[in-house]
């Protein structure tokens, strides 16, 4: 399964790619690039504070697709990879355990120096001490940014190899390595599927198409009440 920007929009996060999107007020360049934190960390390090306090608010909270994909993962009994190109916690609020977050996880912050990750909730600045090494202006977000390589692709590409159905929800189709993730697995022999706001003509077997929270669990609901395989082959 790959997840995108429409599975929580509907929570109220704003996504990047809408008309009123985070991207109208800073360039990408600016505040999702190493080349833009070299520059102006601290623009980077306000621009992530602002995501972060937004996403903690108590309204912002897992919708029903969410909920429906810990759901399916709980009761069914084959395997399962959730790959997210979100970078929020709300998979994991809703009790997802098997995700992969190719793009990083806004609660995490990470030593330029070491490596290692923190949890934080936090605002987090240049005069911020790293909690491994003590060192001021060592931290960023634990953030994939352009020109950067996505975080578990070696498994997320084995498990295209080998997958039987590739599911593909609220992405949009415009953003690689992800935007080529159906086509890997069709070539590997899956049945794709997208669910999504509306068809992106990426040339799917299957799509179903409205809000993320009206058909991500109608869909996985039906799959659960049969074979998963053959439930899908014959919707196609």
């Amino acid at each position: 399964m790959l997840t995108g920007a429409g599975v929580s929009a509907e929570s109220g996060i704003v996504t990047f790619r809408a008309a009123e999107g985070l991207w109208e007020e800073h360039r990408i360049e600016d505040v999702a690039s190493p080349e833009g934190f070299a520059r102006n960390p601290r623009l980077v390090h306000d621009f992530y504070n602002q995501r972060r306090r937004h996403l903690l608010q108590p309204e912002i909270r897992p919708n029903a697709a969410h909920l429906a994909l810990a759901e399916f993962e709980r009761d069914f009994d084959g395997e399962f990879l959730l790959v997210s190109q979100n970078i929020d916690d709300l998979h994991e609020r809703a009790g997802s355990r098997e995700l992969r977050p190719m793009h990083g996880e806004l609660l995490k912050i990470r030593c330029q120096h070491s490596g290692r990750v923190f949890e934080h909730c936090g605002d987090v600045f240049v005069e911020t001490s790293c909690p491994c090494c003590d060192r001021t202006g060592a931290l960023r977000p634990d953030i994939t940014w352009f020109g950067e390589i996505p975080m578990h692709m070696d498994e997320i590409f084995a498990a295209l190899d080998s997958c039987d159905v590739f599911v593909a929800i609220g992405t949009s189709g415009n953003v690689y390595p992800a935007a080529g993730f159906h086509q890997a697995a069709k070539a590997a022999g899956a049945t794709t599927v997208e669910l999504n706001l509306e068809c992106t003509g990426s040339g799917f077997d299957h799509g179903e198409y409205g809000p993320a929270t009206e058909v991500v669990p109608k869909f996985f609901s039906s799959l659960l009440m049969s074979n998963f395989l053959c439930m899908v082959q014959k919707q196609i």
